[in-house]
């Protein structure tokens, strides 16, 4: 089974378009991690065990587990093997964001797919496609090609004008036509302009899907953004919240609040399906 036959099937079972960004940071944790030896792994079990019903795939962001050396590299894994052994039908996506020559991407596929068993993972454009090939290669995983990305100062050069187009379309057209081969090709496709989402959504077709990070904390319009984006299936868009989530509550209440708030947003995108 692919990535996506895998992300369809997460999907249709929890009718949810929803990603929950499994992003810890002690300082935003209930105290009663403070002193755990796995804090990361504990929280995320916790998180993971409320919500498992309500998404269509987990995103873990490598840095925060990088920051903490030997221990966070070993929480991140045990989250995955987790997540594998509980929960496996529900698609894990490593944001890591990684672009280098292909001999040095050999070792970031093996680290995210072998190793840590990643469905899918995103990745840079800049370098081209030849030297993501290592990752394109892996047909069964999914390749998350940044785009068009949320963040202040995004159009520096995701708005430069390249001929006709600018450089964010120019990319969907090259990731759809080109890059695609395998059919294991997203975007990643910031919610907070929905006028780019349907720019690209009609630059690439039906047959993309969009990790639309933005939503929740950073303020995106997700009724837009969902009527911009969705295919005729009503599909094509994964919609990531993380800190809305995982931080609706520091108490001991976390994991219910996360629950809460994770059926309450999985509500609000089904209503504009």
């Amino acid at each position: 089974m692919n990535f996506g036959d895998k992300l369809d099937r997460a999907i249709d079972k929890n009718n949810s378009l929803l990603c929950v960004g499994l992003d810890p940071a002690i300082d935003k944790m209930p105290a009663q991690f403070t002193n755990s030896d796995k804090p990361f792994f504990e929280f995320n079990k916790a998180i993971i065990d409320a919500t498992a019903d309500q998404v269509c795939c987990y995103k873990p962001n490598s840095a925060f587990y990088e920051a903490k050396g030997a221990s966070g590299i070993e929480q991140l894994k045990e989250t995955c093997d987790y997540i594998k052994q509980n929960y496996p039908e529900i698609p894990i996506i490593l944001d890591a964001k990684r672009a280098d020559i292909g001999n040095t991407n050999a070792g970031y596929v093996a680290f995210a797919f072998d190793y840590l068993g990643a469905d899918a993972i995103t990745l840079n454009p800049y370098m081209g496609k030849s030297a993501l090939q290592p990752f394109l290669d892996r047909g069964d995983k999914g390749c998350v090609i940044l785009c068009r990305t949320s963040n202040e100062g995004a159009e520096e050069f995701q708005s430069l004008e390249v001929g006709s187009e600018n450089l964010s379309q120019k990319v969907a057209k090259n990731v759809a036509s080109i890059w695609n081969e395998n059919n294991n090709c997203l975007l990643v496709i910031g919610a907070t302009n929905a006028h780019e989402v349907a720019n690209l959504r009609q630059v690439v077709g039906s047959e993309i899907t969009f990790l639309v990070p933005g939503i929740g904390a950073q303020g995106g319009d997700l009724e837009a953004t969902l009527k911009a984006g969705l295919n005729t299936d009503g599909k094509g868009l994964i919609i990531s919240a993380s800190r809305s989530i995982i931080y609706a509550s520091n108490n001991e209440d976390f994991a219910q609040a996360a629950r809460s708030e994770a059926e309450r947003t999985n509500a609000q995108i089904n209503q504009y399906r």
